[in-house]
């Protein structure tokens, strides 16, 4: 299979305004993007999924290892083109309509008049926004600006679909709609790479799932490798994940507690004894 995205011993640490380190988002991650999957980023808040979205797009720059997006490093404008993205947020200009907004979006993507027209009328009708497409998009309820965000990460065409909290704010019938849509366009080729906390999302549409915590993965494989364990039971993606996370959360605490009591273990040196050995070292007698 074609590996369209792909990653190799990536490390993100961020710094504080003088340099230090300050946070360790993403530690020696391995892992890459098949042509035609859906890949579903899972974990719990802080886990780095955005963080790791963001290397992929060019973002943020990797403190250590490689990062390729179609063969190419990420950010690289010809890569741009094919790739259509969804942040976590709505960075949406609240004075535009729906139209004026995918009209936007599709002049950054240098569509000539007539087909930027049609691919408009075409996304409008998709994701049922018809009738609110000649509305601001600052009075959108959450689950239309998602609606309205996924049109224009839609309006190229892209191959690559790297999508955050898609279905964040949507209704029920929303959230079937939006899985309808993606199951879809995987039929038609597209690759996605989903990151999201509502498990049920997921579950039924994506081939693989990984899952973050602390940066680090702690599972990554197909979904019906993942959840053969629990194929008797209801939302068997959500009870695996909490028993990866709580047993992760569990072994990692045992590990500090240990690493604390070797600690403490070490007997402490007296007051004089300190000072005796300040004296050897400023005479340099040792």
């Amino acid at each position: 299979m074609e590996e369209l995205v792909k990653l190799q011993g990536v490390t993100k640490t961020f710094k504080d305004f003088w340099g230090k380190p300050k946070a360790v988002a993403i530690k020696n991650l391995s892992f890459s993007v098949e042509r035609g999957e859906i890949l579903g980023l899972l974990g719990p808040n802080g886990s780095g999924k955005s963080t790791t979205l963001k290397l992929m797009l060019g973002l943020l720059y990797p403190t250590r290892g490689r990062i390729s997006v179609f063969g190419k490093h990420p950010g690289d404008n010809i890569a741009k083109q094919f790739i259509g993205y969804l942040p976590e947020e709505d960075y949406l200009y609240s004075y535009l309509n729906g139209r004026e907004t995918l009209d936007f979006y599709g002049k950054i993507f240098s569509l000539p008049s007539k087909a930027r027209r049609e691919r408009i009328d075409f996304l409008i009708d998709l994701l049922g926004i018809k009738a609110y497409q000649r509305r601001s998009v600052g009075e959108y309820s959450k689950g239309m600006a998602r609606r309205i965000g996924l049109a224009q990460a839609l309006i190229n065409d892209p191959e690559l679909l790297i999508l955050d909290e898609p279905t964040n704010g949507m209704d029920p019938i929303g959230i079937k709609e939006m899985k309808d849509l993606f199951l879809d366009l995987k039929s038609k080729g597209k690759t996605m790479v989903i990151s999201t906390h509502l498990l049920s999302d997921i579950e039924t549409i994506c081939d693989r799932v990984g899952i973050l915590y602390q940066g680090e993965f702690i599972a990554m494989d197909r979904v019906d490798k993942l959840l053969l364990p629990y194929h008797n039971e209801s939302h068997c993606l959500e009870k695996f994940f909490l028993d990866k996370v709580y047993a992760e959360r569990e072994k990692r605490e045992e590990k500090r507690k240990t690493e604390f009591s070797k600690e403490k273990a070490v007997p402490a040196k007296k007051p004089d004894e300190v000072d005796q050995e300040v004296i050897r070292k400023l005479l340099h007698k040792e």
